[in-house]
């Protein structure tokens, strides 16, 4: 069974026979720039033989000086996946869930956490731009609706115009917007201001995407207090640590260092998104679709039928060692369709000539 997440470096190079250090990883999506240099754990005051503060109130602080929000609509935690399990048990109680898919696999994880019932919501899978796009229709009829903004895997930005009517329609929205500060002009779609509007939305950030920490573990939830302060006696009593913490306080800290950092990944998100997708379309068997995230789906399509790219993937990982997404663990996807995270340039053209390599020798690729 493929793996419901990437970013599985460590077991691949067990696999592989090599170092971590030695492959490729584009199966995650995270920034790879290099972090500013506040954020270096040698300088940070972060007392390993103390229990971290429990409320957890320096960085609550800078989250909610970032977005200018009152410290108790703001709710850390240990990365995004925590914060779903919590949104989860809310979303049992509210009723049943819709999820689109191809969607996420964490989501249905934590609604299973709590027996909750939940029926996915079809997504098209053929779009021609990255959006922002009206956040398609369905026919499904639910209490509590889940929203991934942009949406994972497709890249597809959802307009803000066409997800606020929503909120009078579902007794709950989550709106997961991990990813959305790499997207240039992203937060012009957030619903984060919606907020202190709407005592059923709740939106859930991750800061490993922006600052690519994924070994940190650093998230947080957006909503109003009562909600949270509901979610913070359900969970363990330090889901946080403390180096997490200082280095959350240190990359937040200041506003302007934070809208600086957020530009300088956007600029990255954009160049190398779009020399990606014209590097793949020029490759023979291979559809890229349009994504305004930091990643992009990819098709197997040889005279318009499609053939599995498993064997591709497989190729890049033995003999280039480089790891692209397997999209199978993605409800609504199958073994036609891989996910590229965005790297460096330099890691970008080795994925490419890699990519080049070892289509032009997959003469007969099977027909799906």
């Amino acid at each position: 069974m493929p793996e419901a997440h990437g970013g599985n470096v460590q077991a691949a190079a067990h696999r592989l026979g090599c170092r971590p250090w030695q492959l490729i990883d584009a199966s995650a999506s995270l920034a790879p720039l290099p972090l500013p240099w506040t954020a270096h754990v040698s300088r940070l005051a972060a007392p390993l033989n103390a229990y971290p503060d429990r409320r957890l109130v320096g960085l609550r602080g800078c989250i909610s000086a970032v977005h200018r929000l009152p410290q108790d609509c703001v709710l850390p935690g240990n990365g995004a996946a925590e914060l779903f399990t919590w949104a989860a048990r809310d979303a049992a109680a509210a009723g049943h869930s819709l999820l689109p898919q191809p969607g996420f696999a964490d989501y249905e994880r934590a609604l299973e956490c709590w027996g909750a019932s939940w029926d996915p919501l079809p997504l098209p899978l053929d779009w021609t731009g990255p959006g922002p796009a009206p956040f398609p229709g369905g026919s499904c009829q639910g209490d509590v609706l889940w929203i991934t903004n942009p949406h994972n895997p497709t890249g597809q930005l959802w307009s803000r115009a066409s997800l606020e009517p929503l909120l009078r329609r579902y007794a709950l929205v989550i709106c997961d917007e991990a990813f959305l500060p790499l997207v240039p002009n992203g937060e012009e779609q957030s619903l984060i201001d919606l907020v202190s509007l709407h005592s059923n939305l709740v939106v859930i950030r991750s800061l490993t995407k922006l600052y690519g920490i994924a070994g940190l573990r650093l998230g947080y939830a957006v909503a109003q207090p009562e909600r949270l302060q509901r979610w913070a006696r359900w969970r363990d009593p330090w889901p946080v640590n403390a180096v997490a913490s200082a280095v959350g306080q240190a990359l937040l800290r200041r506003p302007k260092r934070y809208q600086a950092w957020l530009q300088r990944v956007q600029r990255w998100t954009a160049r190398e998104g779009s020399w990606l997708h014209q590097q793949l379309a020029a490759l023979p068997g291979i559809t890229p679709m349009p994504s305004a995230a930091n990643y992009l789906l990819i098709r197997g399509e040889r005279n318009g039928e499609p053939y599995s790219l498993q064997p591709l993937r497989e190729a890049l990982e033995t003999r280039h060692r480089i790891l692209l997404r397997d999209c199978r663990s993605f409800e609504g996807l199958d073994e036609t369709w891989l996910r590229i995270g965005y790297q460096s340039r330099r890691g970008n053209r080795r994925i490419i000539r890699a990519m080049r390599q070892e289509l032009s020798s997959i003469s007969n690729p099977a027909s799906n």
